[in-house]
């Protein structure tokens, strides 16, 4: 099984642990697991059960990033990262 990276990093606040930046489907099911807000809203089961399937191959990992992207948004731990020009 394959750790499935995303195209494009994702950026979380995580209380006192800090920013920290998701590469992976791998990363992002851990962060769910492990480190998430204690409030889990129904954005995180759609993204925990999205980052799975992608890293068995049943979905893209484009769609497993838009589910974390989403569950982080709707835990308030997303962060916008501005690229750099």
């Amino acid at each position: 099984m394959s750790e499935k990276r995303f195209s494009v990093p994702v950026a979380v606040r995580l209380g006192a642990a800090g920013q920290r930046m998701i590469f992976s489907t791998w990363e992002a099911v851990e962060c769910l697991k492990i480190q998430w807000p204690r409030n889990h809203g129904p954005k995180y089961r759609k993204a925990l059960q999205a980052c799975m399937d992608a890293l068995e191959g049943w979905k893209p990992t484009h769609k497993a990033r838009r589910a974390f992207v989403d569950a982080a948004r709707e835990a308030g731990i997303f962060l916008e990262v501005k690229p750099l020009h």
